[in-house]
């Protein structure tokens, strides 16, 4: 029984010494922190999704804090709003920050880009991407296996079974870039989304010359620059046989989507375009009455008078 209650009181008093040390070593080391950053981290959204280029939420409150503006900061899950909240917890100024969306630059659909062969594995877009070019003759379109819709946490981004490529919903859409980094081929960029989502987009990422992208994909861009030359505001560019649209610089004219001979170039979210009128047929000009022609009037007929007999003997 002695031996119990020694070993119970050789223990609680290692115990004791040990908190009292770990006690002093912690107020000795102790690093003190901004209470700033737990109010910038309640007012995230708590994603922790990574899209800020942080580690997470708490690595970008503390970023926000330590940082002299916030310029170049930006919570894509919460946008505008969130960022308005952390500039009035610092006391700083948030400028105007565009939303941006993702958008699956490629336009390849199963009618456009036939299967040339079958893949039969396990089904991820990195590894088909890894093993060959691919079902299609295309070695730049989307694989189809769907990574981009396993990386999104929002629901944003699903597969269309009928063209065998993904959608994104814009209203869902957060911009974190979780589905860009999970493409191998980097079809899918963060976009701005644009006045009421309107964007113009080059639908196609194949650098191939325009023979060669014509043949795997119908809707390739072939960089004939037809677009390049109608644009007024020098928003598109051709390099490496592919147009590339300037959002900056885009103005929302559609006239490269009129320009563009194989359909590469979308007008995403904009209202159809009105059938155009035909212009009216001018009228007939009503005949003009030709005036009537006097036919002259016949002569009378001369008579045969054969001459007298008096007269012939005269």
């Amino acid at each position: 029984m002695n031996l119990i209650l020694i070993s119970l009181a050789v223990l609680g008093v290692t115990g004791l010494v040990a908190a009292v040390l770990l006690y002093f070593v912690a107020q000795k080391f102790k690093v003190e922190e901004d209470p700033r950053i737990d109010e910038v981290q309640e007012a995230l959204p708590g994603a922790n999704c990574g899209g800020c280029g942080f580690a997470g939420c708490r690595a970008f409150a503390e970023g926000c804090v330590k940082a002299e503006t916030l310029d170049g900061l930006l919570c894509p899950v919460g946008g505008a709003p969130t960022m308005k909240t952390v500039g009035e917890i610092l006391g700083m100024a948030v400028g105007n920050i565009d939303p941006k969306v993702a958008v699956v630059r490629c336009n390849g659909t199963c009618e456009a880009r036939p299967k040339t062969s079958i893949y039969d594995g396990a089904k991820s877009c990195q590894i088909l991407h890894n093993c060959y070019v691919g079902e299609s003759a295309c070695p730049f379109g989307c694989l189809g296996c769907g990574d981009c819709v396993a990386a999104c946490e929002f629901d944003a981004i699903h597969m269309n079974p009928e063209t065998g490529l993904p959608e994104v919903d814009d209203e869902k859409c957060t911009s974190c870039g979780k589905c860009v980094s999970a493409c191998p081929r980097n079809i899918i960029e963060l976009r701005k989304k644009g006045p009421k989502s309107r964007r113009m987009v080059v639908m196609c990422v194949n650098k191939d010359k325009g023979a060669v992208a014509r043949k795997a994909c119908t809707n390739a861009c072939i960089g004939c620059s037809k677009c390049q030359k109608v644009c007024e505001f020098d928003a598109i560019t051709i390099e490496n046989n592919l147009a590339y649209i300037d959002y900056n610089k885009c103005r929302l004219c559609r006239k490269c989507e009129d320009a563009c001979p194989t359909g590469a170039i979308h007008a995403v979210n904009f209202p159809p375009r009105k059938p155009k009128a035909e212009a009216p047929a001018a009228p007939k000009a009503a005949p003009v009455a030709k005036p009537a022609v006097e036919k002259p009037a016949a002569e009378a007929p001369v008579a045969n008078v054969e001459p007298k007999e008096e007269e012939a003997k005269a």
